[in-house]
């Protein structure tokens, strides 16, 4: 299966993924007759050949009319930039003359970020405003992104280990940690890491063109034909490469048959009798953020009769450790059992739907099979207009028909 890899040893933004794509083989030239489309002024991309500690590459560069230099953007979040509601990003795109899978992957990655910043503010997601994002820079990586990744059409596409970086990042919030609050979302279930850098290295755009396109995380050891590989230099300079690897490869995911994945996940099960019900949520949320997959509850009647909950956690290997550390110090168990097992799951995307209602797509044998409007938006809708979620969702798809 011919592969696209994104390796994040250095972390990812939207510049770097746009030279990394372009590197790899992407025509500049009907990339930029593609983002012409938005209808935009005032923007220009150039793509130049640089090298960041002796690795060559291509640095993608969005200069902006009525400034000297090329915009030093997303990636070290140091200047204003005007805000953008995802109301006007949404319809920008939706309605330009793209090609539809560019428009549903660039709306997939904008809905991403939206979500995680209404999360982060406590706002509806229509209400939104982006600040670093929604600048022009920033929205010609996204949307430069998808149109190149339109064009190279992957089968599949995998990631390694993703650095995040460390220390501080000031943004239209303040000084804040890293990783700043809506990139911290937005890699919730990835394989990440931090330290390697002093500095912010994945940012909210590269984390959720990540989480819009990366179908399997490679963390340990695979087997695979290395073909041709793709570098995107960083804006800055360190002491470390910043660059962005990004190749193709001959390689079949283990359990791979072209119907559906197979994973090797691990389970692990606690059965708990003396926490709260306020207690077993917040050790739910803790296992999440440590990157679990999935977390259930489960009644069951324990020795003596008690009544007690099993604690269900599934997760990947690289999570394990942090799932286990969850486990004994968020909940009162004093041991647990690990199971190893297979996960079977079949393809799907998310996309922008109509009134901005997100849509889950799965597919069987390269076909659709069925469409869910997510929950959270159908009632989102339903309260704001006071009507049924049976209402809510006839409206979404109905906007979504463009009827």
């Amino acid at each position: 299966m011919k592969t696209l890899h994104f390796d994040c040893f250095a972390g990812i933004s939207g510049d770097m993924a746009l030279g990394a794509l372009v590197d790899l083989g992407v025509d500049p030239l009907p990339l930029r007759g593609e983002l012409e489309k938005l209808g935009l002024d005032g923007w220009e991309l150039d793509f130049a050949r640089d090298q960041r500690n002796g690795i060559t590459g291509t640095r993608a560069v969005v200069k902006l009319k009525g400034t000297d230099d090329a915009h030093e953007h997303e990636h070290a979040h140091e200047h204003e930039h005007t805000h953008n509601s995802w109301r006007e990003i949404r319809a920008l795109i939706e309605n330009a003359p793209l090609r539809e899978g560019v428009k549903r992957r660039a709306l997939d990655i904008f809905t991403r970020i939206a979500a995680a910043e209404s999360l982060v503010h406590g706002k509806p997601v229509d209400d939104v405003a982006f600040h670093e994002v929604g600048a022009l820079d920033s929205i010609i990586d996204i949307v430069g992104t998808a149109i190149c990744l339109d064009i190279l059409d992957p089968e599949h596409i995998t990631c390694g280990e993703v650095e995040l970086g460390s220390g501080t990042v000031q943004c239209a919030h303040g000084i804040l940690p890293v990783p700043a609050p809506a990139t911290e979302l937005l890699v919730r279930g990835f394989p990440v890491k931090t330290g390697g850098f002093n500095r912010e290295m994945t940012t909210p755009t590269g984390a959720a063109i990540l989480a819009a396109s990366v179908r399997e995380f490679i963390t340990g050891p695979a087997s695979f034909r290395p073909l041709t590989i793709g570098t995107g230099i960083g804006q800055r300079k360190m002491d470390k490469p910043n660059v962005l690897r990004v190749s193709w490869r001959d390689y079949d995911p283990p359990g791979q048959d072209g119907r559906w994945k197979t994973e090797a996940l691990t389970l692990l099960e606690a059965n708990i009798d003396d926490m709260t019900g306020e207690a077993l949520g917040f050790l739910m949320e803790r296992l999440f953020d440590a990157g679990a997959l999935d977390v259930t509850f489960s009644p069951v009647t324990m020795k003596k009769s008690r009544p007690g909950i099993t604690v269900s956690v599934l997760g990947r290997a690289a999570n394990l450790d942090a799932l286990r550390e969850s486990l004994f110090r968020n909940s009162t168990t004093i041991g647990f059992r690990e199971i190893a097992v297979e996960r079977l799951s079949l393809d799907r995307t998310e996309t922008a739907g109509g009134l901005g209602a997100r849509t889950k797509t799965v597919y069987l044998d390269g076909k659709e099979l069925r469409t869910k409007v997510e929950f959270d938006d159908r009632a989102r809708l339903a309260r704001e207009r006071g009507i049924s979620l049976e209402e809510s969702e006839a409206l979404i798809r109905r906007a979504a028909e463009g009827r």
